[in-house]
């Protein structure tokens, strides 16, 4: 696969996740774009609406089409939830490689998934074969999967950070707790009252405190990773910021451990997974529009308490960019491939 150029088709090109995942794609050496699809700007161009994609993609947006997208060798869903699993069963019998970058096959447990996104779910049968696409815990099973549930961004940034924790068996699993913040690009390109500039500038908040549709997701993976059940606290908010999360995660540890030499391990040869020198504080921008989740673990006062800070670029590692990463590892090609931009600052 790695000698000819994969014909990649994106559903649902309009938002801010397609846009990004047309960036990436764009520059991809192994790559041709070859459908993107939207209802409402069909026959529109792509660089009319994204002006930085100008000289680099010269499709025009078109109505959605099984039998276009099945001329594809990997498509990407980049829908709102419930969009994917209307279409993926017709991809999937056609032999295309499928990445979901929205949730419809991320939670394992059709009632729980039902229950939190209050619709039923339209292809559970797949649900059992989509591997969850986080490559630093199942970069294996991703290699050979044909549906990925590409992970989502708070649930990428906080599985990361309590990874070593939880592998190593060094946190009390009965209470890890994560808070964390996010852009507001992370609520979609759509027009709510919530992320106007008047209301979401200069202004923080917490929200879904009693509840958060990716708090099952969350808990799904640290349990897989733990290979028990955990409970977990999550809290997030909302920050007057474009891009970006950062996750303060506390957990009590069980045994006295060198946590910086902990996650070095840990995350040694990760490609895409930076830890910071003991000390450090890992900045937001320090990721913007990169792939790269960068974290810093402390164990204030030297007590039982350690806090990992986690930073990702939602739309990035948080969305696209990871599931450029799953693409790659689907169809054999390096991992890095396509990913290796630094990030902008300031």
């Amino acid at each position: 696969m790695a000698d000819q150029k994969l014909k990649v088709g994106i559903v649902g090109g309009t938002g801010y996740t397609g846009v990004e995942l047309l960036r990436l794609l764009a520059q991809h050496p192994h790559c041709e774009l070859a459908v993107i699809t939207s209802r409402q700007e069909a026959g529109t161009p792509v660089a009319a609406m994204f002006s930085n994609l100008r000289g680099h993609v010269d499709l025009n947006f078109s109505a959605p089409s099984d039998d276009a997208l099945k001329q594809c060798d990997v498509v990407f869903f980049a829908t709102p939830n419930g969009v994917a699993m209307q279409q993926a069963r017709a991809l999937f019998d056609a032999g295309v490689r499928i990445i979901d970058i929205a949730a419809d096959f991320r939670i394992k447990d059709i009632a729980v998934w039902e229950k939190w996104y209050a619709i039923k779910h339209a292809c559970p049968e797949l649900v059992a074969q989509a591997v969850y696409g986080l490559p630093e815990v199942n970069r294996a099973e991703i290699r050979q999967a044909r549906i990925v549930a590409n992970p989502g961004c708070y649930p990428t940034a906080v599985q990361l950070g309590f990874l070593p924790l939880l592998k190593s068996g060094a946190a009390d699993l009965d209470h890890l707790i994560a808070d964390a913040k996010s852009g507001v690009s992370g609520a979609g390109r759509k027009a709510e009252v919530h992320t106007l500039l008047a209301e979401a500038s200069d202004n923080f908040k917490a929200y879904g405190v009693a509840g958060h549709r990716h708090h099952p997701e969350i808990s799904q993976g640290l349990d897989a990773i733990a290979g028990r059940a955990t409970r977990l606290v999550f809290v997030p908010h909302l920050t007057p910021m474009i891009r970006g999360i950062h996750a303060t995660l506390y957990a009590q540890l069980t045994r006295d451990i060198d946590l910086q030499q902990l996650f070095e391990q840990q995350f040694a040869g990760e490609p895409f997974v930076d830890v910071m020198p003991a000390g450090a504080h890992p900045e937001t921008r320090s990721v913007r529009g990169s792939n790269v989740c960068r974290i810093a673990v402390h164990q204030p006062g030297g007590g039982d308490i350690a806090v990992v800070l986690s930073v990702i670029d939602n739309l990035t590692k948080g969305a696209a960019g990871q599931a450029v990463q799953n693409m790659n590892l689907m169809c054999g090609l390096p991992e890095t491939t396509g990913l290796e931009q630094i990030a902008l600052m300031p």
